[in-house]
């Protein structure tokens, strides 16, 4: 008994016209549903599977809303970055991932949590908070990788690193930083490859900052960050863990998978093998 959970307004209606494939085929196939648009059930309990129409902010709805969760959850790409279904399922057609839908096996997933809220993909903090703000302010934030692109090239020319304290157990620091990724999948944006090493089952989750760095080397790596190259320079720290704290003296942007927030401290922790996703691999 399937629950079919779209959200209608992802990926400029893309979503509705997965959600009506999906229809047909389960008909087809002679395997029971129940279909909810934007109104979803309170609970469900009913079910024996979840298939998931949308974005990484539908996703991220979704595990905030039903955080006990544990039925298998299958993942349609319906929205404009579909970063957490790439690490999930790669570049698959419909037919391959509804097939992975009904057979795939079911397997635990990592997840994290930052200041009480769930996220599946990731954690941005400082710069991309910026750009996903700016996305938001714009009405664009569902125009994929080309206007997160094009408002990461606006934004690089003006913003300031804050100063920014690290809190891993006993070790601390204090620096100013121009980019926080605290990472389970590996890329933001519709395509930049943030955190390459990521994986979505070990356990722990990927820091990768970036220092305070002039307009020039913003210029000239970009590019290489977002075909995840960056790993290696001496500017950019990669380690990984399980629990950190982040905070500033001022109020600093960050994006929760895509979803913009704002805080002066950030309490951030891994939930190993919190839900339930079909994959084949």
């Amino acid at each position: 008994m399937v629950a079919l959970l779209a959200n209608t307004k992802a990926g400029k209606g893309k979503s509705v016209s997965i959600c009506n494939q999906i229809i047909a085929r389960l008909r087809e196939d002679r395997i029971l549903f129940e279909e909810h648009r934007n109104e979803w059930p309170v609970d469900l309990k009913p079910y024996t599977d979840v298939f998931l129409i949308g974005g990484d902010g539908t996703l991220n709805y979704f595990i905030n809303r039903y955080p006990e969760v544990r039925i298998p959850v299958s993942v349609f790409r319906g929205g404009s970055g579909n970063d957490f279904v790439w690490k999930l399922l790669g570049q698959r057609s419909f037919a391959e991932c509804y097939d992975i839908a009904i057979h795939g096996e079911a397997k635990p997933i990592d997840a994290g949590r930052c200041n009480g809220r769930y996220f599946i993909n990731g954690v941005g903090i400082g710069f991309d908070g910026k750009v996903v703000r700016s996305m938001g302010q714009k009405k664009i934030i569902s125009a994929g990788h080309i206007a997160y692109y094009i408002t990461v090239l606006k934004e690089i020319l003006f913003y300031r690193e804050p100063i920014v304290h690290f809190k891993n157990g006993p070790e601390e620091e204090t620096k100013k930083v121009f980019m926080i990724s605290i990472a389970n999948g590996s890329r933001y944006g519709g395509g930049f490859m943030v955190a390459p090493q990521a994986v979505l089952n070990d356990g722990l989750l990927d820091l990768v900052y970036i220092d305070e760095i002039g307009l020039w080397g913003r210029l000239k790596y970009l590019p290489v960050v977002e075909k995840g190259k960056h790993l290696q320079l001496s500017f950019i720290h990669w380690r990984r863990l399980k629990k950190i704290i982040i905070s500033s003296p001022v109020l600093l942007p960050a994006h929760l998978d895509g979803e913009f927030m704002e805080s002066t401290e950030f309490d951030i922790e891994i939930l190993p093998a919190r839900f339930l996703f079909r994959t084949d691999t």
